[in-house]
């Protein structure tokens, strides 16, 4: 990957790795950041047509990858206001319905995702703009997102005027086994 052991982020501290530390961590196991991304790659990437914007899940962990909380706000700030690599409706598709369209075939439920229309589910974020951006750091960890407004979970707020509402829990957890095409509601 063309990379050294300084590329590597130990997620429980954010220390950046040396051969020693490398190896001491090894023993124990735990999660690590790889900094190998070019700043180009991700701009082409995101610019190519059928590419989809997505985050990937992780534990918790307040030094974990900034993208756990602000992929979507990166995009809608950074690459569509600041850098625009792609345009606002460009950058929908590639976070909603390309998606919910890509995991149709193994998760039936997807279909009802990235629409709004009647019959969809009632999963919608309002955001500003102007305004909306990452926060999450790899120094400082992890943060809100400044600029979004309301988010909405089956037709209910869990963020209403740029505030999370507190004690409401919603939404369906699940996980798609991409191996053997099933998905397990509830995990």
């Amino acid at each position: 990957m063309g990379i050294s052991y300084g590329d590597l982020q130990w997620v429980a501290s954010g220390e950046r790795l040396t051969k020693e530390t490398f190896e001491s961590y090894r023993k124990t196991g735990g999660t690590v950041i790889i900094h190998s991304m070019q700043p180009e790659w991700i701009k082409t990437g995101m610019a190519s047509p059928g590419v989809m914007i997505a985050s990937d899940g992780m534990p918790y962990a307040k030094l974990a990858h900034p993208r756990t909380a602000g992929t979507f706000s990166r995009v809608l700030g950074k690459y569509v206001r600041e850098d625009k690599v792609i345009d606002l409706p460009t950058a929908m598709e590639k976070m909603t319905l390309l998606p919910a369209k890509r995991l149709e075939g193994i998760a039936p439920m997807m279909r009802f995702k990235g629409r709004i229309q009647v019959g969809a589910d009632a999963d919608i974020t309002i955001f500003n703009p102007g305004t909306v951006i990452d926060k999450a750091t790899f120094e400082k960890g992890l943060a809100f997102s400044e600029g979004m407004e309301y988010v909405l979970v089956s037709g209910t707020f869990v963020v209403k005027n740029g505030r999370t509402v507190l004690n409401v829990f919603l939404g369906n957890l699940f996980m798609v086994n991409l191996k053997s095409s099933s998905c397990i509601p509830g995990f």
